[in-house]
């Protein structure tokens, strides 16, 4: 009967505390994006921009922009072409990846938006947004988005971190995909193995490899599955298996095979990529017993791992057990050294000894 009577209360702090949550995560937010979908819209379901346009055609796109605090707010803007980042995620803000050589058309350079807006206490304010389509015909999908990024007063940042500690400030922002295209043909996939390099992510060494998607066309569903092994050997000596990837039209993934704490040697090694794309249940590629995939593709190439780039990136990599042997062996001398002056000493003081009884 007790345990009846209090589960009703526990029920009661556990909603407290999610309701509690939810309201911390969304005052992350001190402004609301809503994009005006219009006419040409391909697909009317989507809350992002999926465009249907003809060469040289210009169009303006309304965003609607909300704020519904007691403060100024004020929101920059900016366009970027959608990149793949390191995890196999397809990214529509501005970042550090560098854009593809294959990138024929920069989103960024095909838009123009104002840089800022400042949006007064609980009011709205519509953005608009010129979008150009190229002129030259194409099929395919340019693909990229806008990001609204609220600008924060630096004074009161700075005033509101620890002095004497670390800050760690996070920023929030809204980013809406923006996809134009001219037509809505299917462009065959293509992914090309460019470069493979020993690199390192989060202070661990990794063999980087490069896929590019150097066509203007998603590869959904990707899976990946790469083996390292020693040039002219078959033993595999690093493997890595990854699936539900995506990798953005006209955008290289870099693919990390871990060494799991093992040290770069220097050498020559092989590294054999196979990597599928576009799930499709009529597709002529499986992987494992029944995922079926409309494209594969099979790619390796031959690396060599340097001795002065390989010792470089051991001597960062915090995963890598440190060879101590020589500690060892020096409390090992030390000690051989304190015996044999122990017994010198002995020595010394018995024949000390034995002199003093021969002199009496």
């Amino acid at each position: 009967m007790k345990i009846k009577r209090i589960l009703p209360f526990l029920l009661l702090i556990m909603l407290a505390l999610f309701t509690q949550a939810l309201i911390s995560h969304a005052s992350e937010f001190n402004f609301a994006v809503t994009p005006t979908i219009p006419e040409n819209q391909i697909d009317k379901s989507k809350t992002y921009y999926d465009l249907a346009m003809t060469p040289g055609q210009q169009q303006t796109l309304e965003t609607v922009l909300r704020n519904d605090t007691d403060k100024e707010v004020k929101v920059a803007m900016s366009t970027a072409s959608a990149t793949t980042n390191i995890n196999g995620v397809v990214e529509y803000g501005k970042n550090a990846i560098k854009a593809d050589k294959s990138l024929k058309y920069n989103l960024a350079n095909y838009t123009e938006l104002p840089k800022e807006v400042l949006l007064k206490p609980h009011t709205e304010s519509i953005v608009k947004i010129k979008v150009t389509m190229p002129n030259e015909t194409f099929d395919g999908v340019m693909a990229g988005g806008i990001t609204f990024k609220e600008v924060k007063d630096t004074a009161q940042t700075d005033s509101s971190s620890d002095e004497k500690g670390l800050a760690i400030k996070n920023e929030y922002s809204f980013v809406v995909a923006l996809l134009m295209r001219q037509s809505e043909k299917t462009v065959p996939a293509n992914l090309v193995l460019n470069t493979v390099k020993p690199d390192q992510i989060n202070a661990r060494n990794v063999i980087l490899s490069d896929l590019q998607n150097d066509r203007m066309t998603y590869i959904n569903q990707v899976a990946v599955d790469a083996e390292i092994t020693q040039k002219g050997d078959k033993q595999v000596l690093y493997s890595e298996h990854k699936d539900g990837l995506q990798i953005a039209p006209n955008s290289t993934f870099s693919l990390p095979v871990s060494l799991k704490g093992d040290p770069l040697k220097t050498g020559d090694y092989h590294i054999k990529i196979i990597a599928y794309g576009n799930k499709n249940t009529d597709g002529q590629f499986t992987r494992g017993k029944d995922v079926h995939y409309k494209d594969r593709w099979i790619l390796e190439k031959d690396f060599t791992i340097d001795g002065t780039k390989a010792k470089e990136l051991n001597k960062k990599d915090v995963s890598i057990k440190k060879d101590n042997t020589w500690i060892f062996v020096l409390i090992g001398i030390l000690l051989l050294l304190l015996v044999l002056f122990i017994l010198w000493f002995i020595w010394r003081k018995k024949k000390k000894d034995e002199e003093e009884q021969k002199e009496e």
